[in-house]
């Protein structure tokens, strides 16, 4: 008989997370989940069983963090599978930002993360076992867009990391993935999940029409279904070797081969320069 993984999500109450955690628990794992305010969990999926551990945890602080991984292993005595979803989207132009409103991105975006990998290595590498999904996006490969510098580089950040740390840990047979998810049917593009600037500057217009793009248009219109990317991760955990790099939407493919073009055409048409700079001997 098939002993039931036990997982780990953050930023459980909404979103993707909130599919995943509904999912994996329709189908009988076991399923510690995290956000903010431990009441939206229960309002969403109920109060702490036998299966499901409700969790408040703050991200950005490593002892929050390293409590609910204790409180994790207590209830359900063991962790399996990791998944780092909790973020949110700060847009507005790079200079329009201030210093904490780019820091609060990367500490709940990367350092929450971090804070989560750093606290359940310990039992991953000690068990021999586990993966670990961390959440990026399409941003996370692809920087092109007006008024979300930001948010890109919070996105790119976990995709370097994760490349690192799927070296790290494989030879304790830990297996890391980031997941680069495209545009998902769920409230990220509300009004209410996505932080404008405090101090817009009216003369940056395209970062104003791709921040009313996303809010008026591209949200409630998005082109992939969130449950089905639950799907796809728990199909990826029972994979035994799975990527360190997933794709996970429709357009994705496209936009990763844009920007692949856009490089190598970058590196063609000023390869003279680069190789200009190697000692004549070597040259």
């Amino acid at each position: 008989m098939e002993t039931k993984k036990v997982w780990f999500v953050t930023g459980a109450s909404k979103g993707l997370g909130l599919n995943l955690v509904k999912k994996l628990l329709a189908e009988g794992y076991r399923v510690a989940a995290t956000s903010r305010n431990a009441d939206s969990l229960i309002k969403e999926i109920g109060s702490a069983s036998e299966t499901f551990l409700p969790l408040e945890v703050n991200l950005k602080e490593n002892s929050s963090v390293k409590e609910a991984v204790e409180k994790s292993i207590a209830h359900f005595g063991q962790l399996d599978v990791i998944v780092n979803n909790a973020g949110y989207a700060q847009v507005g132009s790079l200079e329009e930002l201030s210093d904490e409103e780019s820091r609060e991105n990367f500490d709940v975006n990367v350092f929450g993360a971090l804070n989560v990998v750093r606290n359940v290595m310990p039992y991953l590498r000690n068990q021999r076992s586990g993966n670990i999904f961390n959440i990026s996006s399409v941003a996370g490969f692809s920087g092109g867009f007006a008024g979300w510098g930001i948010y890109c580089s919070t996105k790119f950040a976990m995709a370097g990391f994760t490349e690192a740390l799927a070296e790290e840990v494989k030879e304790f047979g830990v297996k890391a993935t980031v997941v680069y998810p495209g545009y998902f049917r769920t409230e990220f593009l509300t009004k209410g999940s996505i932080r404008t600037p405090e101090n817009a500057i009216e003369d940056y217009k395209m970062a104003r029409e791709s921040q009313q793009l996303h809010l008026d248009t591209i949200n409630g219109n998005q082109m992939n279904d969130p449950e089905k990317g639950a799907e796809v991760l728990i199909a990826m955990s029972k994979e035994e070797h799975p990527p360190v790099h997933l794709l996970l939407g429709n357009e994705t493919i496209d936009l990763l081969k844009n920007k692949i073009d856009i490089l190598t055409q970058d590196a063609e048409k000023w390869k003279n320069y680069t190789l200009s700079t190697a000692y004549t001997e070597l040259s």
